[in-house]
């Protein structure tokens, strides 16, 4: 039978994700419109984003942190472009996201020592064959995997390269430890729920001395360059941004990150996220016909959760009917009006993706477990 009780907000996008609950437009009536970046005001609404994001981050006092433009994206680029070049290279994939670094890396900046650890969705790569002598690329998180790294350990704290860290959908929902982190990405439209094309960055001391004593032997663009005259541009992470970013998406930033603070900053936001997890691990296991595209529960993304069509008789039918089914309820609800954009990222193997970051409430995804359960029955009729 179709349910009856609705989520109250059905937006369970990864990217751009659900506002904080509450949110409104008037949230941005401060918003300092109209007025150059450059200006008194404009400054300090950005530094507000970099000081506000530090705090509830914990992050280490050396470390800097600055805006960036091109969203987490833009942000990753400038690390690899700026960064790499005088050390051999070990980058991690294991989803759509890393194989783009696994490309930048390979084939546009051609670096020689370059080793690639690749695993299907749904695995890690062998984390004991990274050198720690390389500079390490990687994802803490998959966004279109829903696999994480399970922490930190594995991460030598005597390294001589720099760990560079695509962060993006695990930021302000899961535990980072900072000190085995050399430069970590993000971007605004993620756990936080602000808009897109701001990114995040942040560079460690050690990254920092990279970037003074070094210089790539190819052009960097203007959007990448965190330099001059050989020293550190300290304006970039003190809200002098590279480009014209938009204030209006400054003040949305700063009221997700007012709203976590007021929630009881990272270990709240932390919480929120694995009960989305857990609740939706607990309807799984009683399923009968669905389960995690991550196939170790200590590597369960906790915001993007990842789930494929496990039923017998559908994998039975081969790839087609997986395809057609997880099309089928993801089509079903968004008709419904119970779950917008819920199919699986492009390049994934055929499934559903549930946004479970911390604006995402337990009881709305609660409430649209039992609809999954109808989609898939009236997929098969």
């Amino acid at each position: 039978m179709k349910p009856v009780i609705r989520p109250a907000n059905v937006n369970f996008s990864s990217g751009p994700c659900a506002k904080r609950p509450g949110w409104s437009l008037a949230a941005l009536e401060q918003a300092c419109l109209g007025r150059s970046h450059r200006s008194k005001a404009g400054k300090a609404r950005l530094r507000e984003v970099i000081d506000r994001s530090r705090a509830v981050l914990g992050l280490p006092a050396d470390y800097r942190l600055g805006i960036v433009a091109g969203s987490d994206t833009g942000a990753v680029e400038m690390a690899l472009w700026s960064l790499l070049g005088t050390r051999p290279v070990d980058v991690l994939a294991w989803e759509s996201f890393g194989k783009e670094w696994v490309v930048d890396v390979t084939r546009q900046l051609r670096l020689p020592g370059t080793r690639a650890f690749e695993a299907d969705f749904g695995e890690l790569p062998d984390l004991s064959r990274v050198d720690f002598d390389h500079d390490v690329v990687f994802t803490w998180n998959g966004t279109s995997s829903g696999v994480r790294v399970p922490d930190g350990d594995w991460i030598a704290t005597d390294r001589r390269g720099l760990t560079i860290c695509d962060a993006t959908s695990a930021v302000f929902a899961m535990d980072i430890p900072w000190s085995r982190i050399d430069v970590a990405t993000w971007s605004w439209q993620k756990v936080l729920g602000g808009e897109a094309a701001h990114g995040m960055l942040v560079l460690s001391p050690r990254a920092v001395e990279r970037l003074e004593s070094t210089t790539p032997a190819w052009p960097v663009p203007k959007l990448f360059r965190m330099t001059k005259n050989g020293k550190l541009n300290e304006g970039l992470f003190q809200g002098e941004t590279i480009n014209t970013p938009s204030l209006l998406a400054v003040e949305d930033a700063i009221d997700g990150l007012k709203w976590a603070q007021a929630l009881g900053g990272l270990p709240a936001l932390i919480t929120r996220s694995e009960a989305n997890l857990s609740a939706v691990a607990a309807w799984q296991a009683a399923s009968g016909w669905a389960g995690f595209l991550a196939r170790v529960p200590a590597t369960r993304s906790c915001t993007a959760i990842c789930l494929t069509v496990t039923d017998p008789q559908v994998v039975a039918r081969g790839s087609a009917a997986l395809t057609e089914v997880a099309g089928k309820i993801a089509s079903l609800l968004e008709k419904e009006g119970v779950a917008n954009d819920i199919a699986a990222y492009r390049d994934a193997p055929p499934g559903l993706r549930l946004w479970g970051g911390a604006t995402v409430e337990t009881s709305d995804l609660q409430a649209l477990l039992p609809w999954l359960d109808w989609a898939f029955m009236t997929a098969l009729a």
